[in-house]
């Protein structure tokens, strides 16, 4: 019979697996979070192409012209969103009260996979846009009048109606959503539900002398997800952008800003 002893591991040969196991695991958790991260930006690509589609859907039954971005925002009422309606400023808003409700799969725009740790509550000032799935609309643009220089309509009209789809002379190059948040802080992300170009626009001229509070999310390893108003949907490294924001936050710091080239021309109509 053979001794039990000569079948035993050796304290050597224990910590010899033990090291080869270690160094499997260190090769292995980048890879598998890698891949983890690479299925989160497809399902949010996914997520933008919905909002995308729902947008162009929306302009096909209204003669042409986008959704409203925020319809009352001049007046200080903060009751209608792209994204939904809600009836007390320290509520979320609520998807049914979407302009958009009819054009989504689901009714209701759906939360960014990457798990944003944004702040939620009940208050107003902690978090003003939530319900917005961590995703911003272009309002300066599209959803909005704000850029037109030959409109005399008043400034709550210029947020009521919005760009006709034939006035989007590059739709391949106008943004119409993507990756969003914002920083009231430097700390935490609130979402945020509009994409906010580097520079103001009003009736067509373009204020360059101060920078807007960036607000595209590089979420993404670095990257943000962009849709855009031909209906295609890619990724977009984040630019070398340093500034603080409306609130004083140094917002890239929390992986907010803008891509290459910074400038308006990726928002714009031309």
């Amino acid at each position: 019979m053979r001794d039990s002893k000569d079948s035993a591991f050796t304290l050597l040969e224990l910590l010899v697996v033990m090291a080869v196991m270690a160094l499997l695991m260190g090769i292995l958790m980048p890879v598998l979070g890698s891949a983890r991260s690479q299925a989160k930006s497809l399902v949010c690509r996914s997520n933008l192409r919905q909002l995308v589609i729902a947008g162009l859907g929306y302009a096909g039954e209204n003669d042409g012209f986008m959704v409203p971005a925020a319809r009352d925002m001049w007046n200080d009422s903060g009751y209608h969103r792209w994204h939904g309606a809600r009836s007390n400023l320290n509520e979320p808003f609520d998807a049914a009260g979407s302009p958009l409700r009819a054009y989504l799969s689901e009714t209701q725009v759906k939360a960014c996979p990457a798990n944003v740790a944004f702040l939620s509550g009940r208050q107003w000032t902690a978090n003003y846009e939530q319900g917005c799935g961590g995703y911003g609309y272009n309002m300066t643009y599209l959803g909005s009048r704000l850029w037109d220089p030959k409109s005399s309509i008043g400034m709550n009209a210029r947020y009521a109606h919005t760009t006709a789809i034939q006035e989007v002379k590059q739709p391949a190059m106008t943004l119409m959503f993507s990756d969003t948040a914002m920083s009231t802080d430097g700390e935490n992300l609130i979402e945020y539900s509009f994409a906010e170009p580097p520079f103001f626009c009003w009736q067509g001229t373009v204020f360059e002398g101060d920078f807007m509070s960036p607000s595209v999310h590089f979420r993404h390893q670095g990257r943000a997800s962009v849709g855009w108003t031909d209906g295609h949907i890619d990724m977009r490294q984040a630019a070398s952008h340093h500034g603080e924001n409306a609130y004083g936050v140094e917002s890239s710091h929390l992986n907010l800003g803008w891509f290459d080239p910074v400038g308006n021309a990726w928002f714009d109509l031309e």
